[in-house]
């Protein structure tokens, strides 16, 4: 009953001793001159060409200040459009229906919002960025994994050559 699984066995341990028996392959002669240059044009690379990680501490801190300061722009921003569009509506400055619907709705979505910030435990909300930081770095991973899977030329990368 088992033989299948038995001659697969078999014929992965003849595999790995034939493999292990082989010589080791040599790198192509350019390569060494192909990986220091690399690595030399990297380090040559300005500080804010390079990875966020590389960035001097108080560029990342600058960086990061300015980023949660347009994000607080764009709450503001956004409050300000919908005090303005209730302004409006209240005061009967829209003439037009649609206009006046599409009040109606933003106002309704500032006031949901609101209120689930009321509603809703930080406990909540803690979690809910903690799954989206796992999902987005799923995301970013599995997007990785597709471009090396379906895009990356293996045959330049990593060759090592005959």
């Amino acid at each position: 009953m088992n033989k299948p699984i038995e001659t697969q066995d078999g014929l992965e341990r003849l595999f790995n001793r034939t493999l292990n028996e082989l010589p080791p392959r040599r790198a192509p002669p350019t390569l060494e001159s192909r990986v220091i240059g690399e690595l030399d044009r990297r380090a040559a690379l300005a500080w804010w060409r390079r990875s966020f990680a590389y960035w001097p501490r108080a560029a990342r801190a600058v960086f990061v200040a300015i980023c949660g300061g347009l994000i607080g722009l764009a709450f503001l921003g956004g409050a300000w459009v919908t005090a303005g569009l209730r302004l409006l509506q209240d005061s009967g400055a829209l003439s037009m229906p649609w206009l006046h619907q599409a009040a109606a709705v933003a106002g309704f979505a500032g006031e949901l919002t609101s209120w689930l910030a009321i509603a809703v435990p930080p406990v909540w909300l803690y979690d809910g960025v903690a799954v989206s930081a796992l999902l987005y770095a799923a995301l970013f991973g599995l997007g990785v994994a597709a471009y090396r899977t379906l895009y990356l030329d293996s045959g330049t990368v990593g060759d090592i050559g005959p």
